[in-house]
């Protein structure tokens, strides 16, 4: 056997050319999966803990809760909150969509755009003329979702989009728990239910779906760390099996900042639904102390395994989505 077909008998066979539609339509399914179970989500999150008396009851006695300990809490909280306004979405969507172009990902800028003015436009939308509250406990001014917690999460989520495939799981670590602060500084302040986060970031999350479709529609498309090309598979060097295989190798979807959010997220979902559980099978009004506390830690608690729970999936979605081929 010549030098020539020795060489090309140790080449791995190429791939088909049909495997990027492939993995461009699972992209697009798996983006609009998510756009569709958050949105639900935000429904069903609106019609158990506003559009019912129970549900009203449970929320507002994690929002009476927060008057105990308040104000110690409420310093460090409102540093928080004062960051977010109009100006800082504006400067962080300026910043987002500079390290897209750098990175000379023009389509990646306009999903950051699309993601975070979608999910800021449809809260205020949402919050002012879709849902309303009925006076069941105490309010009839519909608060959900919450304005301040949808500008954190979307900020949160549109650096997770930027940043190179290999940062996304720490960028998401940080985006959540940046989320989960301000989340749960609004309802330290008393400015927010816990319900009106929830939705918050689930909201965010439909919208990152929509963006995660947008990003696997626009092009046929690999999952990161995918080989590159035919053309690439063939042009790339000898090297021993073992590194071959290394090299060849995917990187986890969710790799350890993504398990660290499952495994936050379960953990704060433990004492959430206890509280839940416990306070929504009470019968009679929530008024003691321990039941506000209760209520209250049981709302912080949700915050946190939500807010965890999204930005895994949002990992998922976006290594979903993969890159250009």
């Amino acid at each position: 056997m010549s030098t020539s077909g020795a060489v090309a008998a140790s080449r791995p066979a190429p791939r088909s050319f049909a495997a990027p539609g492939r993995s461009a339509r699972r992209g697009v399914l798996l983006g609009l999966a998510v756009a569709v179970a958050s949105a639900a989500g935000v429904w069903l999150v609106w019609r158990i803990f506003v559009a019912s008396a129970a549900g009203q009851r449970v929320d507002q006695a994690a929002f009476d809760g927060a008057l105990y300990g308040r104000t110690r809490l409420w310093q460090v909280a409102q540093p928080v909150l004062d960051v977010v306004s109009v100006p800082f979405v504006a400067l962080v969507l300026v910043v987002a969509v500079l390290i897209a172009v750098v990175r000379r990902r023009w389509g990646l800028a306009l999903q950051v755009a699309v993601l975070m003015g979608g999910a800021n436009l449809t809260t205020q939308l949402l919050k002012n003329f879709v849902f309303d509250r009925p006076e069941f406990a105490s309010g009839y001014l519909n608060t959900l979702p919450s304005g301040h917690t949808t500008v954190a999460a979307s900020v949160a989520a549109a650096f997770v989009f930027v940043v190179p495939p290999r940062a996304r799981p720490s960028a998401a670590v940080l985006g959540a728990a940046y989320t989960a602060v301000t989340g749960v500084s609004t309802l330290i302040g008393r400015w927010h239910r816990p319900s009106d986060v929830v939705a918050a970031v689930l909201v965010v999350l439909a919208w990152s779906g929509l963006a995660c479709a947008l990003a696997a529609a626009s092009g046929p498309r690999q999952p990161d760390g995918a080989a590159a090309t035919v053309t690439a598979e063939f042009a790339r060097p000898l090297v021993p099996s073992g590194a071959g295989a290394a090299r060849r190798r995917r990187p986890n979807a969710l790799g350890v900042g993504g398990i660290l959010l499952l495994v936050a997220a379960l953990l704060a979902a433990l004492p959430a639904a206890y509280s839940l559980h416990r306070l929504w099978t009470t019968s009679g009004d929530l008024e003691t102390r321990a039941e506000l506390l209760v209520a209250y830690a049981g709302g912080a608690f949700g915050v946190v395994a939500v807010t965890a729970a999204a930005f895994a999936a949002l990992l998922v979605a976006r290594h979903g989505a993969g890159r250009p081929s």
